[in-house]
């Protein structure tokens, strides 16, 4: 184990360093217009894997690339690529799609979304597989109420059905702001790590598939990917980052508007995941969420982890996939009305 986490400039000379985006081909992919009449229309980069039967979208969160997926898109996209389909994007405002000085909201990104599953054809009944993590959580829950009834499974991972401002948390966002810039790469990634995964999972030996060696920790295989994003030109910009925080920190669906959610899709349809040491979005969010829903008694899945941080789809990757693919097989068998 290391004694310390490498700097910035060390996991940049690590020879793993350069294999750290895998290179998985897409089935099929580019960039679409969407949000014409909307502020648009501008540019959404977007990537199919696999060409299986069942469809998975995936909703990444703040400041996320589509590739940050890509444990999962080639657990099911590659690996199963004949039983499953993965489309992956970029959320306006980061990576290879459009960055618009405008107001972002998650309705306004959850209609993306939907011009998006038009263009690729998904649009019949109970035939979306939803996983949304943290602000993509809550584009879920818009898209969700937007189409409920082409939805086949929601599943809402880290996320809020809207954040209660509490005076450290709006201190937490200045201090996201300002760390990101001009402060030095190692002050960005030491913020981001605390603020998203447990310290056990960040000391814990590189468990990810490597192309040369492993890094010495999680943790340094993390920073490895957060530096690539922030040191490749117009991937990662101040504008598009403060025009997605400021669609999260307004995301709002009260409790009448989150029943809502529960009757139109199905609450035997819907999973809350959650892990206990969150620091970006507070465990209290999941369990406002689940009440939300009607509880124990209500059909909605809770799974509820001790100990792990913000991204569970990294922190417990095995068992992240047996819960999605569990969540497909079972939604897939309920009727599609």
């Amino acid at each position: 184990m290391s004694e310390r986490p490498l700097t910035a400039a060390e996991v940049e000379a690590h020879p793993e360093y350069p294999h750290i985006n895998w290179d998985l081909k897409a089935e099929k992919g580019g960039k679409i217009d969407v949000a014409a009449g909307r502020g648009g229309p501008f540019k959404l980069a977007y990537e199919l894997h696999g060409h299986g039967p069942r469809k998975i979208v995936w909703l990444m969160g703040l400041g996320g690339l589509m590739r940050t997926w890509q444990r999962q898109t080639k657990d099911f996209g590659h690996t199963e690529a004949g039983k499953y389909s993965c489309l992956i994007f970029d959320n306006r405002g980061v990576g290879a799609s459009d960055k618009p000085l405008l107001r972002y909201t998650t309705s306004e990104m959850a209609r993306d979304v939907i011009e998006l599953l038009e263009h690729v054809g998904w649009t019949e009944r109970r035939s979306v597989h939803v996983v949304g993590i943290s602000m993509g959580g809550m584009i879920a829950q818009e898209l969700s109420l937007l189409i409920p009834e082409r939805i086949c499974s929601l599943n809402l991972v880290s996320t809020a059905p809207r954040i209660v401002r509490t005076l450290p948390y709006l201190e937490n966002i200045r201090n996201r702001i300002n760390l990101m810039w001009p402060k030095p790469l190692d002050e960005q990634i030491a913020k981001v790590k605390a603020d998203c995964y447990s310290a056990e999972w960040l000391a814990k030996p590189d468990e990810t598939e490597y192309t040369v060696q492993p890094f010495p920790t999680n943790g340094d295989r993390f920073a490895a990917g957060e530096i690539s994003k922030r040191t490749s030109p117009g991937v990662f910009t101040r504008q598009g980052f403060i025009c997605q925080l400021y669609a999260a920190g307004f995301h709002h669906k009260s409790p009448e508007q989150i029943k809502k959610l529960g009757d139109v899709v199905g609450r035997e349809r819907i999973m809350v995941l959650h892990g206990t040491r969150d620091r970006m979005i507070d465990f209290i969010h999941a369990e406002m969420l689940f009440k939300d829903f009607g509880g124990e008694q209500s059909g909605v899945v809770k799974s509820f982890h001790e100990g792990i941080g913000h991204v569970a789809p990294f922190e417990i990757r095995k068992e992240f996939r047996d819960i999605i693919a569990d969540r497909v097989e079972k939604t897939e068998g309920l009727s599609k009305q």
